[in-house]
């Protein structure tokens, strides 16, 4: 389990896959819930309980499939310890509302988790670097299909499958990427981009999904809508979009160069100074300037950094993960700021 909280960097964030400088991961998310038992708002705690042991049975067929799998309940983890879950996206924070009867089932390699008891009493959700929701999907349909082997899920002829929710009912995915694009928010296009998006019947979020900012120009997009689409047109349909718009920051960014080149440089190398020499940062300005460094690393224009700095320092600058690292049970803010300027300074001097 230490892996799972002291490792910054899972498979999916390691880098690479299609547009990979643009796209950090692709997820697909399907929602299921057990035949005959009561939605988790609806349930008493027994039936939640019984929920999670139907779960824990079956994860020796889980090993068997060729991963390591392990199941973590929510109760038995400290506060501290759910929230770095939370800041890895390896669990969403409605999961850790109320810690007592809530689990995840997650693969050693961080690619699949599978909350119990959060809205529904499934949560499959699976990842890929970059644009690949295609394969991402693959996977998610494998262990779905695995599940169904020892389970038996809430499903009509008409409506599909039955979730918590009524957006979800039909195939129960989401589909989501999450996208990088700072030269759209420099060029002040960002807020064009999301209104045609949500017109298009997607959903714009921020870092950590359903009512989170942007913080730091990562955005998640998603399907809205389930009911009377099959999965691959929900995917096929979200990669065309998010590619219409991976196209738009790479015109973005042209221009940045060709129309303002000196001024876009001395920005982002000011962000690179401030990163590299400061002695207290907020969590806010150092995705704000991360962001911009990863700008000018993609740009050609910051040179002898790995891009996959700034992956591992999204994770490695939450507060949460920072307390963790330390070994205590809280940092104040002014002590936090002061450790996050130098975990940044430290990462940046190993790299150049």
């Amino acid at each position: 389990m230490n892996k799972l909280f002291d490792e910054p960097l899972h498979s999916w964030m390691l880098g690479g896959g299609p547009q990979g400088d643009i796209i950090l991961s692709s997820r697909i998310r399907l929602a299921r819930n057990l035949e005959g038992v009561p939605f988790p708002n609806r349930n008493c705690g027994k039936d939640l309980a019984e929920v999670v042991e139907k779960v824990r049975a079956i994860l020796l067929s889980f090993m068997a499939s060729g991963e390591q799998y392990e199941l973590i309940e929510m109760d038995q983890l400290s506060q501290l310890e759910q929230s770095v879950l939370v800041e890895k996206h390896l669990i969403s924070p409605n999961l850790v509302n109320n810690a007592l009867h809530r689990a995840v089932l997650v693969s050693a390699d961080g690619s699949v988790s599978i909350m119990v008891n959060e809205e529904d009493h499934l949560r499959i959700q699976c990842l890929a670097p970059g644009l690949d929701l295609k394969s991402a999907l693959v996977k998610a349909n494998r262990v779905d299909d695995l599940l169904e082997e020892s389970l038996t899920f809430a499903f009509s002829e008409q409506l599909g499958y039955l979730t918590a929710c009524p957006t979800n009912v039909g195939t129960g995915m989401r589909a989501s990427c999450m996208l990088h694009l700072p030269a759209l928010v420099i060029s002040k296009q960002i807020n064009r981009i999301i209104a045609a998006a949500t017109q298009l019947g997607l959903a714009v979020r921020g870092f950590y999904g359903e009512g989170t900012e942007a913080i730091g120009n990562i955005f998640q997009i998603s399907n809205q809508l389930t009911l009377g689409f099959t999965e691959e047109e929900i995917v096929d349909s979200l990669n065309t979009v998010v590619q219409q718009i991976v196209d738009q920051e790479r015109a973005a960014r042209k221009l940045l160069v060709t129309q303002s080149e000196a001024a876009i440089s001395d920005r982002l190398w000011r962000s690179y100074g401030v990163l590299r020499y400061a002695r207290s940062m907020s969590g806010q300005e150092a995705l704000s300037r991360l962001s911009e460094v990863r700008l000018g690393i993609d740009l050609g224009i910051i040179t002898g950094l790995d891009p996959l700095i700034y992956n591992e320092l999204l994770v490695t600058t939450r507060p949460n993960y920072m307390t963790k690292q330390a070994g205590t049970k809280d940092m104040d803010s002014e002590t936090r700021d002061r450790v996050r300027a130098e975990v940044i300074r430290t990462k940046i001097t190993e790299n150049v």
